[in-house]
């Protein structure tokens, strides 16, 4: 049965994928013959993407290098705002709400709001030219997955690809998760195999360098997340923070998730010697009164000594400014916050971007 479906899949979908690869590739040729144009800007952009649809780490590096830089350089993030509710530019302000400026945005600002701008626009053109307006002493912007948006000419594009599921083993969609030919890589000066197991081996190294077959102005780096305390989504109602250290198998951690990929986030959370059970939603989603109570009714129906729930940041940023989320919960649930080490390998990241930036 199973190799019946996944014949009639390639069956349905083979075609599908040509013609969207096709489409990708006529259109990087339109901007490769100047017949699209790229505008370049005379401040240093950075661009960071990927090739594949969701999940490998954006929002975390874009935090890591924000952090590395907005000592140095005025700052600015830009995005579209995926599935927010407005259209156009805005500038996030105390005022802004996910639904206004999307989740990973207002995450973004909210930890970084006090030192650079963060702002949102589908046009990325556009976007810039009114950051430039709104404060011309910004001196470097951060595009936050723009590898396809190719009418920004950027300083530094940064790819991203998951350690578990690289570009060079994926397919074009809708057969895989690809949004274009893997020979986009081209167009990256630095290279990020991202959520690295913390046992990888030198032998990994090897093959990936070998697989992703990069040419040599191209640098490769590999990532992997670190994990903090665990933080209330609530602080307000929060009374204490549990420590996973000290939970036992009669505990219960029910994860909450809606994010592209929960597997490292639940993964870590087997580590301990706690039951967990997982709820899963579809990545960037927005919880409805039925979602909420459906959670409310699994947490009430867990069987344990101690429980409690757990999500992550870009979800806390959702669930916080829920209206349906329920006062009873709210001492409840926690975030795991995440954060991004780069392992010891060719080059240093950090020198090499400041490097990169500064070489016109």
């Amino acid at each position: 049965m199973k190799e019946y479906l996944r014949i009639t899949r390639e069956a349905i979908f083979t075609p599908l994928s040509y013609i969207y690869g096709a489409i990708t590739y006529v259109r990087n040729k339109l901007f490769d013959l100047n017949i699209l144009k790229s505008v370049e800007f005379d401040i240093p952009i950075i661009s960071i993407g990927n090739l594949a649809v969701g999940g490998t780490g954006k929002t975390p590096h874009t935090e890591y290098i924000v952090d590395l830089l907005c000592g140095h350089y005025n700052i600015a993030v830009l995005s579209r705002g995926y599935k927010r509710m407005t259209k156009g530019f805005i500038l996030a302000s105390e005022n802004s709400t996910p639904l206004d400026i999307g989740d990973e945005s207002y995450q973004i600002y909210q930890k970084f709001g006090d030192r650079i701008k963060v702002a949102v626009c589908e046009k990325r053109v556009v976007g810039i030219r009114e950051l430039q307006k709104i404060d011309p002493n910004i001196n470097l912007i951060i595009l936050d997955d723009a590898f396809q948006h190719r009418y920004v000419k950027p300083r530094v594009s940064i790819l991203l690809t998951e350690f578990n599921r690289p570009y060079y083993e994926d397919r074009i969609m809708p057969l895989g998760r690809l949004r274009e030919n893997i020979r986009a890589v081209n167009r990256a000066e630095m290279v990020i195999i991202t959520k690295c197991p913390d046992d990888i081996k030198p032998m990994d190294f090897r093959i990936k360098k070998k697989n992703t077959d990069l040419f040599p102005y191209q640098k490769l780096f590999f990532s992997r997340y670190n994990y903090d305390n665990l933080t209330p989504v609530f602080p307000a109602e929060s009374t204490y923070v549990p420590m996973l250290e000290i939970m036992n198998g009669k505990d219960v951690v029910l994860t909450v998730t809606g994010i592209a990929n929960p597997r490292p986030l639940v993964k870590y959370l087997k580590t301990f010697n706690v039951k967990t059970k997982v709820m899963h939603f579809p990545d960037h989603h927005n919880f409805s009164r039925d979602d909420i109570m459906d959670i409310q009714n699994t947490f009430n129906g867990l069987k344990g000594r101690y429980k409690i729930i757990i999500t992550t940041e870009k979800d806390a940023v959702r669930l916080s400014s829920n209206p349906y989320f329920p006062h009873s919960l709210k001492q409840h649930i926690f975030y795991q916050p995440i954060n991004v080490e780069f392992l010891d390998y060719e080059d240093d990241f950090d020198s090499t971007l400041i490097q990169l930036i500064t070489k016109k």
